[in-house]
């Protein structure tokens, strides 16, 4: 296929340039009506591209034109038989494949370190959780991707599995071996579904990890936001093969999809779909040079570490994805939280994410040399201040989540709010998740055992950002009666 076409952009752009009287919605009308301090910083141009299901653009939900064509230059790009364009991001993704996958009482094998979507995926579906519990880094306390042995032994206890779902790469850049993985979903008759939130540019460019598609995966969802150009809440899932019912995955998304789709953010995903396809390798090289530069200068601070390709090894461990910097100050007296607001309070440096012994730093296609340089200064300066190295606090040691029900049923369960003091061997009505990177911690149905609780009061404590509890204080819990 011809990848130097954008057809939704340019049917988009055509609308724009037309004169049609514009009796729809949205009620803005090409940007007329928008408040004017919106509309003086964001200009007017922008707003002619908002425009709903008219005709000539297509519908997302039973698209024919020109995103039917552009859905089959992104599966043509990505190198899958057919790809979706979603405008609830990765999230609506996952959701819509554990349902097309999975009915009430079905079960299907997850990681603990899976995105809380997933748990919304469980409930919305029905599904029973098989949870297996991915490794750890034990120089920087953080989780790899999928152990295929583990997984194997597990799929022989748990016959009935109907899906097994990894996350590839991790929010560190960390990838496991996905085509061992691939082969032994296949050899056991079921489908390999993965969360490649953080892997939408792995593809385009062969210094980088695998894609999971190229290595044998089902399905795959991709925030394409993230690492390949397009607007925030934008994404791409892409299927091969016959394991995914491709019709009842369609039939999910109409059910989680908006019926109003943003054509903002699907005009951003056609157009980043045509620059990696015919740039991706020139602007990834552009990357890969700035993060091996950032990634050294870095390293060579007396206080600082860098989680790089040596520090690998084990299950889960394969690959690192060399764009993403996982930088810790534990040797320099600082924890990950206490860089992440140093850095944005003294120096106006914005990591992607921060953890109890680690940040992130994400080197996009994007990324600018001042943008490092900006970086490098600012660890510097906080490494040189140094004080008593602090111990990185180790992960959790959490029990295998005992499951009293599953989340669907624990989730319409009658419940009440009790003091999180007093929650010790209750059972959760909602999902705790330390946000980023939206990992739960206790999911709906899950008793709440002595490890998990003093967790959850550390959390609180230390007053580190959760999302899915209704307090977000955590001074409460919805546990059932």
């Amino acid at each position: 296929m011809n990848q130097q076409k954008a057809p939704l952009w340019e049917a988009l752009v055509k609308h724009a340039h037309g004169a049609a009287a514009q009796l729809h919605i949205p009620g803005h009308r090409s940007g007329q009506a928008i408040p004017p301090e919106f509309l003086q910083l964001a200009g007017q141009a922008v707003f002619t591209l908002d425009v709903t299901e008219i005709p000539g653009l297509d519908d997302l939900h039973n698209p024919q034109g020109p995103l039917a064509e552009a859905m089959a230059l992104a599966a043509a790009a990505y190198g899958a038989e057919q790809s979706f364009m979603l405008v609830n991001g990765t999230s609506c993704g996952l959701m819509a494949l554990i349902m097309a996958c999975c009915g009430p009482g079905d079960k299907i094998m997850v990681p603990r370190n899976a995105h809380r979507s997933v748990v919304s995926g469980l409930i919305l579906s029905g599904a029973h959780p098989v949870y297996y519990q991915p490794g750890v880094l034990d120089d920087f306390a953080c989780l790899t991707g999928p152990d295929v042995c583990q997984i194997k032994q597990l799929l022989k206890e748990n016959r009935e599995v109907k899906a097994v779902l990894a996350v590839n790469p991790t929010y560190y850049g960390v990838a496991g071996d996905i085509a061992a993985l691939a082969g032994l979903c296949h050899a056991a008759g079921i489908p390999l579904l993965v969360d490649e939130a953080h892997g939408a540019h792995l593809r385009f460019h062969p210094q980088l990890p695998p894609d999971a598609l190229s290595c044998g995966a089902d399905a795959v969802v991709q925030s394409t936001h993230k690492t390949a150009g397009s607007l925030t809440q934008s994404a791409l899932l892409h299927v091969q093969g016959a394991r995914v019912d491709r019709s009842r995955l369609a039939e999910a998304l109409r059910m989680l999809q908006s019926t109003s789709p943003s054509y903002l953010l699907l005009a951003s995903l056609d157009t980043a779909r045509r620059q990696l396809a015919l740039q991706g390798r020139q602007l990834l090289d552009q990357a890969l040079v700035l993060a091996r530069r950032c990634r050294k200068q870095l390293a060579g601070i007396a206080g600082v570490k860098v989680l790089s390709r040596h520090h690998l090894g084990g299950a889960g461990a394969a690959w690192l994805d060399p764009t993403r910097l996982t930088v810790s100050l534990l040797p320099a007296g600082l924890t990950g939280y206490q860089t992440a607001d140093l850095l944005h309070r003294r120096y106006q440096v914005n990591v992607e994410m921060a953890d109890a012994a680690n940040v992130v730093a994400v080197i996009s296609i994007g990324t600018r040399e001042e943008d490092c340089r900006q970086l490098i200064k600012a660890v510097a300066e906080l490494a040189g201040a140094a004080g008593a190295p602090v111990c990185w606090p180790a992960l959790p040691q959490l029990p295998a989540p005992e499951v009293a029900l599953p989340p669907r049923e624990a989730w319409q369960h009658p419940g009440q709010y009790v003091a999180l003091e007093k929650c010790l061997d209750l059972i959760s009505g909602e999902t705790v998740a330390v946000y980023p990177p939206g990992i739960p911690v206790v999911c709906p149905g899950e008793v709440i055992r002595q490890p998990v609780l003093e967790y959850l009061l550390a959390v609180r404590q230390q007053g580190v950002h959760i999302q899915g509890p209704a307090d977000h204080t955590l001074r409460s819990l919805r546990v059932l009666r």
